[in-house]
């Protein structure tokens, strides 16, 4: 019998770790924690990295994010960056599964939330977490060092504190050694085992939005002697929604208002109105003039109903862009991984992921990973197969993973990180 090569020890062992994977990813989906607070996720990524034996487990970085550094037993001096997100959202859980989550966050700014994995971080981090697993078998035939990067914050931190990839880069998180490469991916509602790439921007950019309308405060049955913030904030979202007709039609953008908050009561016309929401532009160079353009709607608006309003942007992140020296360097990796005809170029997206501060910093590649009962067509570019659990967009209560793709994210960790260190997964 021919002795085994590395990626056959990667398969095999990818195959012993994928019940421990579906474990653990049963347990983040049970215990959620949303963005800033991952306190519980970050001690179990800690405590597994350390039974490892790796070289190093950083802790405490950006708040709970987590480092471990794994260098090989062959001389090499690339350094790969595999990058996992571990934060949930404040969303209610609705997914179907015996695993739900009902954990509901009293303590959360703006709560209390219900919390759960409706984005796949629950997967994304479980999938690291055995790939960590796998390349530490097989240590002594790596010619370099992994970095698992467990990166806390994606869905963006509280307004009033830091964090996300930003704050790893600002703290030094992947200084010693940095990576040669930053490589992670992201579930999808594309159909299952299906990895999607995308040459340029993979997800869009993003600014979040916070306009506070101001007017005098006063008693409801008197609202001539105050001045209603409400109406110039009603006016305000119905501008909104023709801003896209001031840009070029063939630049995807959109402005989306999520939350807006009152003070005061149902007998009170109050003194402020505040919105809050996100821009996302598919091409990045339109975002200036986005924000341009709907600091003057908002404030001429309220100007109009005798208010006046302020416009902040925060929180903004870059788009995801794969360079096609990237892209064509990292398709045969991807091919061996789940075969030719699995892997699909995907459509333009205005998601948005901090990853980008990763690959834009380093080099790298980010792609997608399908998990969902689904099929290609339908206007979404994918539609529900008859039977299975249907099709949901990431951050809707229903939105789910099915646990057997989840050793497909942990063999393409493994497999690229290979690549990569061997020379093999490098830009011409």
């Amino acid at each position: 019998m021919s002795e085994m090569t590395v990626y056959d020890r990667l398969d095999v062992g990818a195959a012993n770790v994928a019940d421990q994977v579906i474990a653990w990813r049963h347990h983040l989906h049970q215990n959620p924690e949303l963005s800033n607070r991952e306190v519980n996720t970050a001690k179990l990524i800690a405590d597994h990295l350390n039974s490892l034996g790796l070289d190093q487990v950083r802790t405490g970085i950006a708040g709970h994010g987590v480092v471990g550094v794994l260098k090989g037993g062959v001389p090499g001096d690339r350094v790969i960056a595999l990058r996992a997100d571990i934060d949930a959202l404040p969303v209610p859980d609705e997914c179907g599964v015996s695993f739900a989550s009902t954990f509901v966050d009293e303590e959360y700014p703006g709560g209390p939330f219900p919390v759960s994995h409706a984005c796949g971080h629950d997967c994304h981090t479980a999938m690291l977490l055995g790939a960590s697993t796998v390349l530490a078998d097989v240590r002594e035939q790596l010619p370099g060092t992994v970095l698992f990067v467990f990166q806390p914050a994606e869905e963006g931190p509280p307004v009033q504190e830091k964090g996300g990839a930003r704050e790893m880069i600002a703290q030094g998180a992947l200084d010693d050694p940095l990576p040669t490469m930053a490589f992670g991916f992201h579930v999808t509602p594309y159909p299952k085992g299906y990895v999607g790439y995308r040459v340029g921007n993979q997800f869009g950019a993003s600014s979040l939005v916070k306009i506070v309308i101001t007017g005098q405060q006063v008693h409801g049955s008197t609202p001539w002697m105050g001045i209603d913030p409400m109406p110039a904030a009603g006016a305000v979202l119905t501008g909104i929604g023709q801003l896209y007709r001031q840009i070029d039609a063939f630049d995807p953008i959109t402005v989306s208002i999520g939350h807006i908050e009152d003070v005061g009561r149902f007998n009170i016309i109050g003194q402020t109105v505040t919105l809050w929401g996100t821009i996302r532009c598919a091409v990045e160079s339109d975002m200036a003039d986005v924000r341009t353009r709907l600091h003057t709607l908002a404030t001429h608006t309220a100007q109009a109903y005798n208010c006046t309003s302020t416009v902040d942007y925060l929180q903004d992140v870059p788009a995801v862009h794969n360079l096609a020296s990237w892209v064509d360097a990292g398709l045969p990796t991807l091919r061996k991984v789940v075969g030719d005809d699995r892997v699909v170029q995907t459509s333009p997206t205005l998601g948005y992921d901090d990853v980008s501060e990763f690959v834009n910093k380093y080099g790298g590649l980010y792609v997608t990973l399908g998990v969902q009962d689904t099929s290609f067509s339908g206007p979404n570019g994918f539609e529900a197969e008859p039977g299975g659990r249907g099709a949901w967009m990431n951050h809707n209560p229903h939105f789910y993973a099915d646990d057997d793709t989840l050793v497909t994210g942990v063999r393409l960790h493994t497999y690229v990180a290979y690549d990569h260190l061997h020379g093999d997964l490098l830009p011409k």
